[in-house]
């Protein structure tokens, strides 16, 4: 194949100036050519069955997974070099930084949505299928988060340079959309994720509308994910993803024969393509989740007869629109994140009752997995298979719980994740013989992040009874959720006041939680907090890659864990609805929950220190035998099994 023919099939001419560096006929800022060009070539393939995966946020962990190479230079903006700690010890606070510097990541995600997106679009190239993915380059991405004392978060506007991020492609082709009676002109980006094997590739599609061309305001639509403070504004971007990422497709020649939406945000694209067969993931049960819209709000982005099928398909009340119902009518396949989920979506969409599955997360394994685990199942590929190629043989492992060399590999390799981690946090004196536990996740009321510090003077108590703690807590709030700064300064201040206790309680809270950070806590805690309200957690997916590294699990019984309550995976605790209930989100059941997650923890304290003082890596131990049961179920809750899923169930 010859240059031209190579520019052609990737859509904008990559022998240029600017990335002689990079790419040549057969490597790709450091990856093979050919897998790329043989996916470009199925996706435009009429004769070629293929999928496009639309979603509003990607999260691709490129700091920690297939990190793409450069002989360019990369902007100073596209790194991440100092990262602040808020702490019980605020003297190290104060004079000293996390040891970090990275690439940073390409800031089109907020969260598990994104992630999970991400994973998905992995397992995809890791499957060999001819799938392409739909979203949006955030110029300004989520935002950076700051902390400052006595103040909480101070939310800042996030900069960084798309045309130095290695492997990000600014294409030549461009979209045009009619809307707000104006026309929006739309730059194109491209960015390939390798399979794990670099065999095969799945190619992400970005949609941008800062230009020139366009009018300033048009131009910022695509600056930051998530803004929320204004109806039209919402509207827009969801006509981007959408309208807009169904003209990419056909822009770049794709042929597609099902269309895919990650929850409701791309959901107009039904009016791009009405007669196209679309499938729909709802991912979650909140009613802040489900995207609705005033009918007057929508006639100033939309056609009169765009407004007149929306008010058909998805008119929820009177003058509302609800963009989950709109996906629902409008999709042929429909499905929840988790079997729990699938309980509760029927109950708050009867009507759609017989429409909705239920196919459960997944991590992508080979991004979660950590180097030293990875090579103790590697050292028993005879026993457990070849893992590697398919991971749903990771339950094989439960079959070496009496392996005495296994427990003793699997031990040393946690404790050689604990290492790391404590290194990381060593101005903080992390100790790796201690028992260390983190929540880290989205800030949301629901989720309950302030729960395990409703009792300074309890948990205070327990380190002093059982053994010292470590913990460390990350996540954003969103900048327009007052609710979640409100929890934040509350943690911020309680951690505060345990300053004279560090000795036996050392508690952080991270800055700007993000797929670097979360690889490094789930390889290495000892125990994985995750205390949601249920039923109020559709899915979860932090404790996904915990278990994939043999981390314990202290949880309320919601979202995926729900599946694997009956395999000994740590502690389960905490509030459950009735049977056929939804509850209400606003009772949290702080106190009640608080009491019952402070007995629990000190179950796993007590286990946890037993195991070390009896040396007992080897030997009969319930804390080993929780973690080998861990590793086993991480051979169900990864993304190989859900995208096979998906290919099987709704993709067919």
């Amino acid at each position: 194949m010859d240059k031209d023919q190579i520019c052609t099939l990737i859509g904008t001419n990559v022998f240029d100036e600017k990335f002689k560096e990079d790419i040549t006929e057969e490597s790709f800022f450091g990856f093979p050519l050919k897998p790329l060009l043989e996916a470009e070539e199925l996706l435009q393939d009429p004769a070629q069955k293929s999928i496009a995966y639309l979603s509003m946020e990607f999260g691709l962990a490129p700091s920690v997974y297939h990190t793409f190479k450069t002989n360019r230079e990369i902007a100073e903006e596209n790194y991440l070099r100092r990262h602040q700690v808020f702490s019980n010890m605020r003297a190290m606070d104060y004079y000293h930084v996390l040891p970090l510097e990275k690439l940073l990541d390409i800031p089109i995600y907020s969260g598990g949505l994104g992630v999970l997106a991400g994973d998905a679009l992995k397992s995809s190239a890791d499957l060999k299928l001819s799938l392409a993915g739909v979203g949006i380059l955030w110029n300004k991405g989520y935002f950076k988060q700051n902390f400052w004392f006595r103040e909480g978060q101070i939310p800042e506007e996030l900069r960084w340079d798309p045309f130095t991020y290695p492997g990000l492609l600014p294409l030549e082709k461009f979209v045009k959309l009619r809307l707000n009676g104006e026309e929006l002109k739309l730059k194109l980006w491209k960015y390939y994720i390798f399979s794990q094997d670099k065999a095969s590739v799945t190619p992400l599609l970005l949609l941008d509308s800062n230009l020139p061309e366009n009018p300033e305001y048009m131009r910022k639509l695509t600056d930051q994910l998530y803004r929320s403070d204004n109806a039209w504004w919402k509207i827009m971007q969801r006509a981007i993803l959408g309208i807009g990422g169904l003209r990419a497709l056909q822009a770049l020649g794709y042929s597609i024969d099902k269309y895919h939406l990650n929850e409701g945000h791309a959901a107009l694209a039904f009016l791009e393509k009405p007669e196209k067969s679309f499938a729909y993931t709802c991912h979650t049960p909140v009613e802040a989740g489900h995207d609705r819209f005033a009918i007057h709000d929508l006639a100033q982005v939309l056609n009169p007869q765009q407004i007149a099928l929306i008010k058909k398909l998805g008119a929820e009340s009177g003058e509302v629109v609800n963009l989950t119902l709109l996906a629902m009518n409008t999709s042929s396949k429909v499905n929840a994140v988790a079997k729990k989920h699938g309980e509760i979506t029927r109950l708050q969409f009867p009507s759609h009752r017989e429409k909705i599955q239920s196919i459960t997360n997944g991590v992508h394994t080979f991004t979660w997995i950590s180097d030293p685990v990875a090579k103790v199942l590697d050292k028993h590929k005879k026993q457990i298979g070849d893992w590697r190629k398919d991971p749903k043989l990771l339950t094989q492992v439960l079959s070496l719980k009496d392996d005495r060399g296994f427990r003793q590999a699997l031990w040393k390799a946690h404790q050689e994740n604990k290492k790391a981690l404590a290194d990381f946090l060593r101005h903080w004196h992390f100790d790796p013989q201690c028992f260390t536990l983190a929540w880290a996740r989205r800030i949301a009321n629901y989720k309950r992040p302030s729960l395990l510090l409703q009792d300074t003077e309890r948990l205070l108590r327990l380190s002093r009874k059982v053994g010292p703690i470590q913990i460390v807590f990350a996540g954003k709030a969103h900048p327009q959720d007052n609710l979640g700064f409100t929890y934040i300064n509350e943690m911020l201040s309680r951690i505060d006041s345990m300053e004279g206790d560090r000795k036996t309680l050392r508690v952080t809270f991270l800055e700007n939680y993000d797929t670097y950070i979360a690889k490094l806590l789930t390889n290495s805690v000892d125990v994985w907090l995750n205390n949601p309200l249920p039923p109020f957690e559709a899915s979860g997916t932090s404790g996904m890659k915990a278990i994939l590294n043999g981390v314990l699990q202290l949880s309320t019984l919601d979202g995926w864990v729900v599946e694997a309550a009956e395999a000994n995976i740590g502690r389960i605790f905490g509030y459950v609805p009735p049977e056929g209930k939804i509850g209400s989100e606003r009772d949290l059941k702080l106190k009640e929950d608080a009491d019952l997650l402070y007995r629990a923890l000190e179950d796993l304290l007590s286990i946890y220190y037993r195991t070390r003082a009896k040396n007992e890596s080897g030997e009969p131990s319930e804390w080993v035998d929780m973690m080998v049961n861990c590793l086993g179920q991480a051979g169900y809750f990864n993304t190989q099994r859900m995208i096979e899923e998906y290919s099987r169930r709704i993709w067919d």
